[in-house]
């Protein structure tokens, strides 16, 4: 054989391993990633879009402003990155449902989920109030669409604003940084870099219940790194994948919780402030 055969044959073999390789790595990103959108989910009540739509436009991009604020005098600390005496969880696999010491990992100041062990689930309780949120998906990307980054402030244990790494990373619209999961987008994706810390600033109103009726459906208005992305938005019902959820009465106040997504999310700086009425001391 001689050099020229032989130097054929390896390009050949070289682009062989080339090719099965860009394969493999296809269909495990296919495998990770179906999360672009569908196009068989419900309509969304009073909208044109599909649950999860692959067709709806995507939130254009901004750039927030640096900052980061401290809990004022009368804001309950949830977590102050010491402990979390303030925090149980939500069992998963054999003690699903049953509430547990928590497992999630406390370091320098922050909270990082640890998969499989459930969601984080406050002892205290709330109705109406103001949230305030700090979190911060992985810096090495791993994976796309909706497994990267993913967690969720759950108001009420049942109300999701979605946490999800959306810097440069399509997904279907309404499951990105800062939506209402599964039923709206924000007015715009102003997620930071990957690894960044990021902030949510949430009024949330709670639904009122006569009743197995709804009297008043919930409300919510979110700040994302200070911008506004949902300005006194109805929540259509507790959040749900691929459906429509439709409420159910619960108690006036619930806990709030923090997804286990099998992804390790950051949090810090959790406080929340009971919101009342006019002229009350």
């Amino acid at each position: 054989m001689n050099y020229r055969t032989l130097h054929w044959k390896w390009m050949l073999c070289g682009a062989v391993i080339l090719a099965l390789g860009a394969a493999c790595a296809r269909g495990q990103k296919k495998n990770r990633t179906a999360g672009l959108g569908y196009e068989d989910t419900p309509i969304l009540p009073g909208q044109k879009w599909r649950v999860h739509d692959l067709k709806r436009p995507h939130p254009r991009v901004v750039t927030p402003g640096a900052d980061c604020y401290k809990p004022p005098s009368d804001a309950i600390v949830l977590f102050d990155g010491k402990d979390l005496s303030q925090w149980v969880s939500r069992g998963k696999g054999a003690g699903r449902g049953k509430l547990v010491a928590p497992r999630w990992k406390v370091e320098r100041g922050y909270v990082e989920c640890v998969g499989g062990t459930g969601d984080l689930i406050s002892k205290e309780k709330f109705g109406d109030a103001q949230y305030h949120i700090e979190w911060a998906s992985p810096a090495e990307i791993d994976g796309t669409s909706q497994w990267r980054g993913n967690s969720g402030v759950l108001l009420m244990s049942r109300y999701e604003i979605q946490v999800l790494d959306s810097y440069d990373n399509p997904t279907y619209a309404d499951g990105g940084a800062a939506a209402i999961y599964g039923q709206w987008p924000p007015l715009v994706n102003a997620s930071r870099k990957p690894g960044e810390w990021q902030t949510y600033d949430i009024v949330f109103e709670a639904p009122r219940f006569e009743g197995s009726k709804v009297a008043k459906p919930a409300y919510v208005t979110v700040f994302h790194n200070g911008v506004l992305v949902h300005h006194h938005q109805e929540i259509i019902g507790p959040m749900a994948h691929r459906a429509i959820r439709q409420y159910e009465p619960h108690g006036a106040e619930e806990p709030l919780a923090l997804q286990d997504h099998d992804v390790p999310v950051r949090y810090r700086n959790i406080w929340v402030r009971r919101l009342g009425g006019y002229d009350q001391p």
